[in-house]
C-alpha cells in the first residue's frame, strides 16, 4: 500500500483575517473619499472599478479560502469576474457613461 502523503495547507490565523478586514475598510474609505474629489471626476469610474476588483480579489482569495484551493477554482472565479467586468463596461459604453 502506498504511503499517504498529507500536505498541510497554510490557512491564515485570526490576525491575518483582521489585517485583510482593515485593508478592505481602508479601500472602502478611499472609494467613499474619491467620490467627493472633484478633480478625479473624469477618472472616477475606472478608479472605483479598479478598487472594487481589488476588494473582490481579497474577499474571494481569503474569506472564501480560494487562495488555498485548487487552481481550477481560481480560474473559475476569474472568468466570472472578467465576464462581469466586461458586461458592466459594455453597458456603460452602450448608455454613454464612459465619457
Amino acid at each position: 500500500m502506498a504511503a499517504e502523503h498529507h500536505v498541510e495547507e497554510h490557512h491564515p490565523g485570526w490576525q491575518e483575517y483582521v489585517r485583510i478586514g482593515v485593508i478592505l475598510a481602508v479601500i472602502t474609505a478611499i472609494e467613499v473619499a474619491i467620490v467627493y474629489v472633484e478633480a478625479l471626476e473624469s477618472v472616477l469610474l475606472p478608479l472605483l472599478l479598479t478598487l472594487s476588483v481589488g476588494k473582490f480579489v481579497l474577499v474571494v482569495m481569503y474569506f472564501m479560502h480560494l487562495k488555498f484551493d485548487h487552481k481550477f477554482f481560481t480560474w473559475l472565479f476569474l472568468s466570472g469576474l472578467l465576464l462581469a467586468v466586461g458586461v458592466v463596461l459594455a453597458l456603460m459604453a452602450m448608455f454613454g457613461l464612459m465619457t
